[in-house]
């Protein structure tokens, strides 16, 4: 097995330099143009994905089954851009379990792990936050894990507001002890990891409609537009980060979320954050 394919995540732009741009790479530069236009106003920029990834969600014949270990949601090829058509029909069982009376009346939000709120490699990095073992075909391998900055008060207040759920297309022997070492509070009630995808034109993707929370009420948060192809409009994307410690992205986030969580659904803010 290929040790990064444990992970999945974007390319990093500094390990690749002189590379020419890959299909592959195309659901990053979204992000990565956002960084170059910082003074903007983060909450316009938001919506800075959501033409360009409109695409056709599966039919409910298509199968799920996903290949063996695809290592990163790669970009996605223009005859993808077309209108976004729901999922027709319900799974016959839902990927989370029924509402905790603690989390009763929340929205749910969906928070994806790498290159969101971290940034893991397999290469040394000097001042990682986290060393973590992962045994790959028998061997024993160090995957160095970083945090992105104010990782931790934008989780603790996501907790306070929100039923909030870990969803990443890594594998859980990864995701999983990263998670336990992140998570200090406790703020995920559940984690889903590549299992929980669907693997649809090249991409892991997370059905929101599988979760078993009503859609109105449902938000994911992900560096990667392909992730969230089947929902765009439950979607507030977030850049790519990978060692940049001046970044507020999650900072940001916070007062967003604060008003977010007090609308009567989703759609209603996000409509009109889009129409300004």
């Amino acid at each position: 097995m290929d040790g990064p394919a444990i992970i999945t995540q974007v390319t990093n732009p500094k390990e690749d330099e002189g590379r020419a741009p890959g299909a592959g790479e195309k659901a990053s530069q979204c992000n990565v143009s956002l960084k170059k236009q910082r003074s903007r106003s983060i909450l316009s920029s938001f919506f800075c994905c959501f033409r360009d990834y409109n695409v056709e969600a599966p039919p409910p014949s298509s199968p799920s089954v996903l290949p063996p270990l695809v290592e990163e949601n790669g970009g996605l090829q223009k005859g993808d851009q077309r209108q976004v058509i729901p999922i027709p029909s319900p799974p016959a069982k839902y990927l989370l379990p029924e509402v905790t009376v603690l989390d009763y009346g929340k929205k749910c939000v969906v928070i994806d792990l790498d290159e969101t709120l971290v940034h893991s490699s397999f290469k040394p990095i000097s001042n990682a936050d986290f060393i973590v073992p992962v045994e790959i075909d028998g061997t024993i391998h160090q995957v160095y894990v970083l945090k992105r900055p104010h990782v931790d008060e934008f989780l603790q207040r996501m907790g306070q507001l929100f039923e909030c759920v870990l969803f990443t297309a890594s594998l859980a022997k990864y995701a999983d002890p990263v998670a336990d070492l992140l998570d200090r509070w406790g703020v995920f009630r559940a984690r889903l990891f590549r299992e929980s995808c669907v693997f649809h034109r090249g991409n892991y993707v997370k059905d929101l409609s599988r979760l078993g929370r009503e859609l109105s009420k449902v938000i994911i948060v992900d560096n990667s537009p392909a992730s969230y192809i089947f929902h765009p409009e439950n979607a507030v994307p977030v850049q790519s980060w990978f060692d940049d410690m001046t970044d507020t992205e999650l900072l940001d986030l916070i007062p967003f979320f604060e008003g977010l969580s007090r609308e009567d659904d989703v759609y209603s803010m996000l409509h009109r954050l889009c129409n300004r």
